[in-house]
């Protein structure tokens, strides 16, 4: 029996769903295209109907999750300055990192994404380029600062997930959410003193 269009593009979101989930938790390359499908709920053999190759549904999760993380800054952004700064110090300072690990592929897959497919990096630039012009356009800060501040977090956060001493990946998180709050609470360059 033939699926209706919208039993379709249920099924769609269901895999792309479970690969945004297994791809941010077990990374890119470790996860695999049955071990995927099992998740949604599916056979392996109905995953090139709607998938050209892996790396298509790799770029489609990495879409996914950049929209989901523009959605998130926007409302931040309409819940005013402070719940814009919010925001971004509860990716630092989250308890349940992972939880903030799952929004955005950047901080999940950065590295992996690196050496990923031209069609994934171009997803990937696309929806890093509406992310940076959503946090410049809240008026506290130009693209340079928000790019500056993006890649402080998805600095902090990947170098405090390597590090093994717990003591020092939490110092990492809190400096890094410091000098940020001390950036966005004083966005105005400081005149040398003569």
């Amino acid at each position: 029996m033939k699926k209706s269009k919208v039993e379709t593009a249920a099924t769609h979101r269901r895999i792309v769903e479970a690969a945004t989930e297994a791809f941010t938790s077990n990374g890119i390359h470790a996860t695999g295209v049955a071990e995927i499908m099992s998740a949604a709920g599916l056979t392996h053999g109905g995953f090139y109907r709607p998938f050209a190759s892996k790396e298509d549904l790799v770029a489609q999760a990495c879409a996914a999750g950049m929209e989901s993380t523009l959605a998130t800054i926007d409302a931040s952004i309409k819940g005013g300055e402070q719940a814009f700064i919010d925001h971004f110090e509860a990716h630092l300072l989250a308890k349940n990192r992972a939880a903030c690990l799952g929004e955005c592929p950047l901080i999940a897959m950065g590295s992996e994404l690196a050496r990923a497919d031209s069609e994934t990096r171009r997803t990937v630039t696309r929806g890093y380029r509406k992310l940076i012009h959503a946090m410049s356009a809240n008026g506290r800060s130009d693209e340079g600062a928000a790019m500056f501040v993006f890649s402080t977090i998805l600095g902090a956060i990947t170098v405090a997930r390597i590090v093994d001493d717990p003591a020092l990946s939490a110092r990492i998180l809190v400096e890094a959410q410091q000098h940020i709050a001390a950036l966005w609470s004083n966005p105005e360059p400081q005149e040398a003193s003569g």
